[in-house]
């Protein structure tokens, strides 16, 4: 499953529930394109419902199949799912507890050149929000597949943050996906770095770089944000002296601020960088790699950080 793209990952995690006797209905806002979900579509015509480009429609049709008994599952593009349904998603789906499965498309700074329009910089803060969502960010196309499998099982409302490009895999074959775990992929005394998503990936980078200042960096990829293992995190970033939280997202409301206070409430005193898009700031627009490297949240900009706490 290496360089996979997300979205097609989600659609053959469809097919398959359906072939195995799940009762799953996408629902869709002319975000066909978005989601990959033609293959869907030609296997299973009926059972896809395009509502058109009406958003807070998307997520009241989902609650409302979902209150019938189906698996409601809405695709389409994280900033619009988030901004322009937001109360429906409290309302309709957290508030009646619906069966409703949200999946906020090309994520983060996805969309590039487009822009804040088309940016989703919060959706994390917003869904922790909203008390009684489960909560995943998948890091590649593994993760992802046995998170939207998990899911489609689970009853209760669940949002799972997809990127918009194809990413490597930086999960062994016999990795096994468990709610609320903290998946560590590296193991690291001088500096924990907390990452979510894609940018797992540059963690990952800066990790290999760091090592070879003499740096040992312990590499948490926080795919599972609710529910979460609070304990154990706290256990593996007690392990070291430093840690750097990494997210296309903006620095409050997300993983940053889950790890302060982490930190905070267990009266940890260790130093925290949060890298993100900084506070009442917007992603610049443009091409991924330069945006990133702008806001410091590439592996270069994670090495950086890891530096001045050295």
């Amino acid at each position: 499953m290496a360089s996979e793209h997300l979205a097609s990952v989600m659609v053959d995690a469809f097919i398959a529930a359906v072939d195995a006797g799940l009762d799953v209905v996408p629902v869709v806002s002319d975000s066909t394109s978005t989601a990959k979900i033609g293959p869907f579509a030609q296997r299973f015509p009926e059972r896809l419902i395009n509502v058109g480009i009406a958003e807070q429609s998307l997520v009241s049709v989902a609650a409302g199949l979902a209150l019938g008994g189906k698996i409601a599952a809405t695709c389409n593009a994280a900033p619009f799912l988030i901004s322009r349904a937001n109360e429906q998603i409290k309302v309709d789906v957290c508030y009646n507890q619906a069966n409703v499965k949200m999946f906020g498309l090309n994520a983060g700074t996805s969309y590039g050149p487009l822009a804040s329009t088309h940016h989703s910089l919060d959706d994390i803060s917003v869904m922790r929000g909203f008390g009684n969502v489960q909560i995943f960010a998948p890091a590649d196309a593994r993760e992802c597949r046995q998170i939207v499998d998990y899911a489609l099982r689970y009853h209760g409302p669940v949002y799972i943050r997809l990127d918009g490009k194809a990413l490597p895999d930086v999960h062994d074959a016999d990795y096994q996906f468990v709610p609320g775990q903290v998946d560590i992929l590296r193991q690291g005394a001088d500096v924990s770095i907390v990452a979510l998503g894609s940018v797992v990936h540059e963690a990952v980078d800066a990790a290999a770089l760091l090592a070879e200042q003499g740096i040992q960096a312990q590499v948490i990829n926080l795919s599972s944000i609710r529910p979460l293992q609070r304990d154990v995190l706290l256990s593996a970033l007690s392990g070291t002296r430093a840690v750097i939280s990494v997210e296309e997202h903006n620095i409050n409301g997300g993983v940053g601020s889950l790890v302060a206070e982490v930190l905070a409430e267990a009266a940890l005193g260790i130093p925290l960088i949060r890298l993100g898009i900084g506070d009442g700031e917007y992603a610049a627009a443009g091409a991924r790699e330069p945006t990133r490297a702008l806001h410091n949240i590439d592996a270069a900009g994670i090495v950086a950080a890891a530096t001045r706490l050295r």
